[in-house]
């Protein structure tokens, strides 16, 4: 599969899923979240929804032919960032083992990179020009 089609797929899934997990969220597991539960799995599908935006973003700029490292870069890193930091907090919020909390700072500094790396690849881009 072509770079810019894994993006895509990967963002397209990441917001089917988003939405189907803030819904049980919502529903099926609201009374036994409870408040602190809820406001952690609302910020979990929160993150995981903008980030498939964004890796939309990129797949679509890869597909039409936008090709650096920094791109590269960017999708990776929302990819990572996702299932680390949306993945950690679903764990915690469903009791999950505690060892999970050190994750989600690793899937925030992962967006954070993401979001770097796509400010570079639009800075290096020729098409801005």
């Amino acid at each position: 599969m072509a770079p810019g089609a894994l993006l895509l797929a990967f963002a397209a899934a990441f917001g089917a899923s988003g939405v189907a997990l803030g819904a049980f969220g919502a529903h099926a597991l609201k009374a036994r979240l409870g408040e602190a539960g809820q406001d952690t799995w609302e910020t979990a599908v929160t993150y995981q929804l903008i980030h498939a935006l964004a890796l939309l973003g990129v797949g679509i700029w890869v597909r039409s032919g936008g090709s650096s490292a920094a791109l590269a870069v960017a999708g990776w890193s929302f990819l990572v960032g996702v299932l680390l930091f949306s993945g950690s907090l679903f764990v915690l919020a469903l009791g999950g083992p505690r060892a999970f909390g050190p994750i989600t700072p690793l899937g925030g500094v992962a967006f954070i990179v993401g979001w770097l790396a796509l400010l570079l690849a639009a800075v290096g881009s020729d098409d801005l020009q």
